[in-house]
């Protein structure tokens, strides 16, 4: 016990570096915001604090980084692209009239190389051919299709 007195901060660095690499196994960033206290302890043993403030110190900085910085990076790394498959991938794109269309009869749209029966999504509407569209959904086999304001050329 006298060499971890004497020698307190490489006994805060080797908890550091062990809870670092045991993080490793976990993959949870909890024993990561540990060794982040155990690196804070190590820094005030090295300026000469007594091991009651080592300890505080260490525990007060392990608890933040768990209550704050740990619940953004667990958040962040669990959240990934939203992977949209099927006619849902569609809705947003952008598209080429090639036939005029209208509610009551369907025309074909031409969507990313594809070609789709399209109908106008406000039932007034009338689209002809060569009108650029945006696709805002896709009933059955059908794109409901709008007018965009920002024409994409194919």
């Amino acid at each position: 016990m006298d060499w971890i007195r004497d020698h307190a901060a490489e006994t805060w660095l080797i908890a550091a570096v062990v809870l670092g690499a045991l993080e490793l196994a976990s993959t949870d960033l909890i024993l990561l915001m540990l060794a982040g206290g155990a690196l804070i302890g190590m820094v005030v043993a090295l300026t000469g604090g007594p091991f009651i403030l080592q300890l505080l110190a260490a525990l007060a900085v392990a608890v933040g980084l768990l209550a704050v910085v740990r619940p953004g990076m667990v958040k962040r790394l669990h959240a990934g692209p939203e992977l949209k498959i099927g006619p849902e991938a569609l809705i947003g794109k952008q598209g080429l009239i090639l036939e005029p269309t209208e509610s009551a009869a369907p025309g074909r749209v031409k969507i990313g190389g594809e070609v789709w029966s399209a109908r106008p999504y406000d039932e007034d509407d009338r689209l002809e051919t060569g009108d650029h569209v945006e696709i805002v959904a896709i009933r059955g086999g059908i794109a409901l299709v709008v007018r965009s304001q920002h024409p994409v050329t194919e």
